[in-house]
């Protein structure tokens, strides 16, 4: 894919996301959510983490033109690393030599989160994994998404044989164990971005199919949508004025808690070794180096420090963001 074909896609998923938000927050609904939403001090400080780590993985992403001719574009982090030095093996966080019992050798420069066994700087390798695990958790979503929604919608609304063949396929997908049907469609379609993305977009539209289902059965019966049926509209109408509209905050929510367990899962998945491919970016498989370096003698933490904390922070305020979404929306919940 080209430089420029790559930050065509970046940019334009930005601005749908943007002009769908924009679309919403029209609606009274959406407007009275965010009042209550904005009063909620842990709902807004999760939105600015998980702000700060958009922003990360978009200057992971777009990328500036050439130096010179033959070279790799860079991208926007990339230059603003350019000024960072590669060392000759492990240096600790601050450190002025590398991290060695016999003969510590000067620095070049300070890294704050130190250097891994080829003296690359880790700080760098985490903020670019950022890239890799939101790209996955984005195409998974763009996926499960609007498959679950259908889905979900289409067996509440017409019920009878629909309802019974799509809780056939939800059901049969639920029985398998989630791990090994990931691992048997990653052997099937083989190592990558892309073949990850569709291999939890096909194992994770169960939970919001059922969701959306029983949301739908609840709306179907209700006086507005009896009206619409009187006034001659027909089921997709139906479906799309009135049912669509009115589970879309279930939509959104279940979009932002799904996203810190796909977030997860891709770390797992690469740390067993069938997600990404290697010398791609990726805390799973920082993990997976890290835990080979816990035995050595000094202990070099530092590695596995990085990864699993910027994990951790991201999945913590998903949740937390997901939850404050969900006392927006249904404040007799909270």
């Amino acid at each position: 894919m080209t430089p420029w074909l790559e930050n065509l896609i970046v940019i334009g998923g930005l601005a749908i996301l943007i002009a769908t938000l924009w679309i919403w927050a029209h609606s009274d609904r959406w407007q009275r959510a965010w009042q209550r939403f904005r009063r909620d001090r842990l709902g807004i400080a999760s939105l600015g983490i998980i702000a700060f780590y958009l922003l990360v993985g978009l200057m992971a992403s777009l990328r500036l033109p050439a130096p010179a001719h033959g070279q790799a574009c860079p991208t926007i982090l990339d230059r603003l690393f350019s000024g960072v030095p590669k060392e000759k093996s492990y240096s600790a966080p601050f450190a002025d030599t590398t991290y060695s019992v016999n003969r510590p050798e000067p620095l070049k420069g300070r890294h704050p989160l130190g250097t891994d066994v080829l003296g690359k700087d880790v700080l760098l390798q985490t903020a670019k994994a950022c890239r890799t695990a939101l790209i996955i958790a984005g195409l998974t979503s763009l996926i499960y998404i609007p498959l679950g929604t259908l889905l979900g919608i289409v067996a509440g609304y017409f019920r009878r044989w629909v309802d019974d063949i799509i809780q056939y396929v939800y059901i049969t997908l639920a029985s398998i164990p989630n791990i090994l049907l990931l691992v048997a469609i990653l052997m099937v379609l083989g190592k990558g971005l892309s073949q990850m993305a569709i291999a939890l977009g096909i194992t994770s539209w169960v939970g919001l199919c059922r969701l959306i289902r029983g949301e739908s059965m609840r709306q179907a019966t209700r006086p507005y949508v009896e009206a619409a049926r009187a006034l001659g509209h027909g089921p997709w109408v139906i479906i799309t004025r009135h049912i669509l509209p009115n589970v879309m905050h279930l939509v959104i929510i279940n979009l932002v808690l799904g996203f810190s367990g796909l977030v997860l899962s891709e770390s797992i998945l690469s740390y067993i070794g069938v997600g990404a491919p290697v010398g791609t970016p990726s805390w799973g498989l920082m993990i997976d180096s890290a835990r080979m370096e816990l035995s050595r003698e000094p202990v070099v933490w530092w590695y596995l420090v990085s990864a699993t904390g910027a994990l951790f922070f991201l999945v913590l305020s998903l949740n937390l963001l997901g939850d404050a979404l969900r006392r927006a929306f249904d404040p007799k919940s909270s």
